[in-house]
């Protein structure tokens, strides 16, 4: 398979690369999973929230 990317998804995989060590494969293989589940969530009536680790305050995620 080919995939074409845009240049900020590009570079954003040779950030998660270089962040987690893995290969570009195992990456968008990762990153997959995790936005078919953060969209199941979502589809599903969920809310996703994220919080910074020097932070008690949620932000609410919203995708596009």
């Amino acid at each position: 398979m080919t995939v074409n990317l845009a240049p900020k998804a590009a570079a954003a995989l040779d950030q998660a690369v270089k962040l987690t060590g893995d290969t570009k494969t195992d990456t968008i293989n990762r990153a997959l999973q995790i936005y078919a589940y953060l969209e199941r969530v979502a589809q599903d009536g969920g809310t996703l929230y994220t919080r910074l680790a020097d932070s008690d305050e949620l932000e609410r995620l919203y995708f596009v």
